[in-house]
């Protein structure tokens, strides 16, 4: 009884329901591997005294008669505890008659989020989308063309993207882990994405330096017309070789007097942080990726060893960081180019659920992450065993500890320069499912998190920069959770293959458009599903069969999946969307995505491998090298990847979003 009170007292679960009426106990060592990971005593007997006040707020609270309070702002103006608040999150200091103090974070949030205008976009993994300029995978700079043509052209109002999180890079004699979602840092952007002649000291590089370039210009073009023409997988270590190589010449150019006035506002900013992150590349380099496998003087971001390592390499520090900088700086143009182009929002941001154990952010933000825990999800319909992400949670307890500082930072940077925000499983602002490591992922458990105090500091950091917010909210969500997202503005995603009428009493059928939720991005597919033509012709089967992931016979799971399509060329149909007699795959997708345009979604979602007939999946999940995740260009139906310039010539991709674009227009 002792343990299940200390578990409640810190939000861990000690039992779970998959499904109504189906119970299952979570083992008790799981439990008390969780409990001590959040620093807690299992063995404690006696309740924890209540503190004057909880480490954050979100309204003043009740306190004993005669106590003191003080309040101030972030900007350490000092506020009137009785007045009208602004938004924001404020220090809130306490004095109790019996002589205890305290000090809390109060966060005083707006009531809702930003709300999107109607609008279309387009949805992309920017390193699949290749230029004639680019270097073997697709830069800031495309980006950049991509919005300013799709904004001008076609009306699209945003560009969803993949995560731009800083990678973690290559380890001696082998690749780098490709996976946006996996990243080392969630708090910067990755350089590998900057467009190396973009950048203006680029003009100005001494006639040798010019001249030292010319191989390594050779280089990037072979490694771009390797992909374009020769169907190489993209190489992301390849290319930031050659970019960081590059960047070493740009830099000898001096920084105009503004420009270095800019880099030392930036860096002043972005504060210890930045430092840090500078720091941890910089060791990354000597020491490898991993900084668990670092010497032990060097695991603790404060330690007396860090600061003179910091010092003695005080000049790359400084080149890592001047990299992101640059990269912010590219980030910029290129919404302010999306935003020049008519767009309503322009780069939709995406924030990935977690880190990689071993980077950035796990190293200098490690008392704020739980040792030894990743991140996963419990057996389900999809997944019998399970799933372990490999990725460690957010400590609770920390974040509370500390007024949600490390969390406002991430969502601070990532809105920095953009329209909106994704939140990818966004579940996880309420709870996430924590395995212990050496368990499997079925013997872990549900850890909760005060949803309201992280969608209070996510509105306020949204209602700053005038972003909406656009949650991954498909699985198990709690009808609790899902209320207060709605209730705070957050938007839901919803994606066609899986809106079906699951209240029905008879079999589940496809849910008319009109019947769609209007607070949502609505879109035919994700990064994570095949695309839409894939799913037409049922050749994601086929390929889910090669990989050895059908969880049935394969002509079983070919007559499930064509009647499961089936259903929808039914109502696609019904709905004089598609012809009664012969049409082509092609005409298939228009009617597909006139159908999310008839729906009252806020937000229209167009995959982009979708408009140009791809049908290769970005990642299988549950795969790891028997396909190539995240590596794939933008490819035409028969396979041959498309050019940025190609894309933009092509009839299927303008039929597609003229017709997008008019039935957004015509029903609003």
């Amino acid at each position: 009884m002792e343990l299940a009170r200390i578990a409640a007292e810190y939000g861990v679960a000690t039992h779970y329901e998959p499904a109504p009426g189906r119970r299952i106990e979570v083992p008790e060592a799981t439990v008390r591997a969780v409990l001590a990971a959040m620093g807690a005593d299992p063995a404690r007997t006696a309740p924890a005294p209540p503190p004057l006040l909880p480490p954050t707020v979100l309204r003043l609270p009740q306190l004993p008669e005669g106590t003191r309070l003080e309040l101030r702002a972030e900007t350490g103006e000092e506020l009137d505890p009785a007045g009208e608040l602004p938004y924001g999150c404020h220090s809130l200091y306490a004095a109790a008659p019996d002589g205890r103090t305290a000090r809390a974070t109060l966060v005083t949030a707006p009531p809702g989020l930003p709300r999107p205008p109607r609008a279309y976009g387009l949805m992309l993994q920017p390193y699949a989308l290749l230029s004639t300029r680019s270097w073997g995978m697709g830069d800031l700079g495309d980006l950049a063309e991509l919005a300013a043509w799709s904004g001008r052209v076609h009306g699209a109002g945003f560009l969803q993207l993949g995560p731009l999180h800083a990678g973690v890079p290559a380890a001696p004699g082998a690749p780098a882990d490709p996976s946006p979602y996996r990243p080392s840092s969630r708090r910067f952007p990755d350089p590998v994405h900057l467009r190396v002649e973009d950048v203006p000291e680029y003009r100005h590089l001494a006639l040798e330096d010019r001249a030292a370039l010319t191989p390594l210009l050779a280089r990037a073009a072979a490694l771009r017309q390797g992909v374009l023409e020769k169907g190489a997988l993209i190489d992301r270590d390849a290319v930031w070789a050659l970019k960081y190589e590059a960047l070493q010449y740009v830099r000898r150019v001096p920084l105009a007097p503004g420009r270095r006035a800019a880099y030392h506002d930036f860096l002043a900013e972005r504060g210890q942080p930045l430092e840090d992150h500078a720091t941890w590349c910089v060791l990354a380099e000597e020491y490898g990726p991993d900084w668990r496998t670092w010497p032990a003087r060097l695991r603790d971001p404060r330690s007396a060893a860090v600061r003179r390592a910091r010092a003695e390499r005080l000049d790359r520090v400084d080149l890592h960081a001047w990299l992101v900088w640059l990269t912010e700086e590219q980030l910029a143009r290129a919404q302010r180019l999306a935003r020049a182009a008519g767009m309503p929002i322009g780069l939709v941001h995406d924030l990935a659920v977690g880190v990689h154990p071993g980077g950035s952010d796990a190293w200098a933000l490690r008392d704020h992450l739980a040792a030894g825990m990743s991140i996963g999800a419990p057996p389900d319909a999809f997944n019998a065993r399970g799933q372990d992400w490999g990725l460690p949670p957010w400590r609770p307890d920390a974040l509370a500890a500390d007024g949600y500082g490390p969390y406002r930072e991430v969502l601070r940077g990532l809105l920095r320069h953009a329209g909106a925000l994704r939140i990818d499983h966004v579940m996880g602002l309420s709870r996430l499912w924590w395995v212990p490591r050496g368990r499997p992922p079925a013997e872990g458990t549900y850890v909760r998190y005060d949803a309201r105090a992280m969608l209070a500091v996510l509105a306020v950091e949204a209602w700053r920069a005038g972003a909406p917010v656009i949650g991954e909210d498909l699985g198990t969500v709690e009808p609790a959770f899902r209320t207060e997202l709605a209730e705070r503005g957050v938007l839901g995603t919803s994606v066609l293959w899986f809106e079906r009428d699951w209240d029905a009493a008879g079999p589940a059928r496809p849910l008319p458009p009109e019947r769609w939720r209007e607070a949502c991005l609505a879109t035919a597919t994700t990064h994570d599903l095949p695309p839409t033509a894939a799913r037409l012709r049922g050749s994601h089967v086929e390929l889910r069969h090669r990989l050895g992931l059908l969880d049935a016979p394969l002509e079983q799971a070919r007559r499930a999946d064509a009647a499961e399509t089936g259903e929808w060329l039914e109502l696609l149909r019904e709905l004089g969307l598609l012809p009664e007699g012969p049409y082509g795959e092609e005409a298939a997708v228009r009617a597909v995505h006139r159908l999310l345009a008839r729906t009252p979604a806020r937000l229209v979602g167009v995959w982009l491998p979708d408009a140009a007939g791809d049908v290769r999946p970005a990642n299988v999940p549950g795969t790891t090298d028997t396909h190539p995740n995240w590596r794939l260009p933008l490819s035409a139906p028969d396979g041959h990847p498309l050019t940025l310039e190609a894309l933009a010539a092509t009839p299927r991709v303008h039929a597609l979003l003229t017709e997008v674009r008019r039935a957004i227009q015509d029903d609003t």
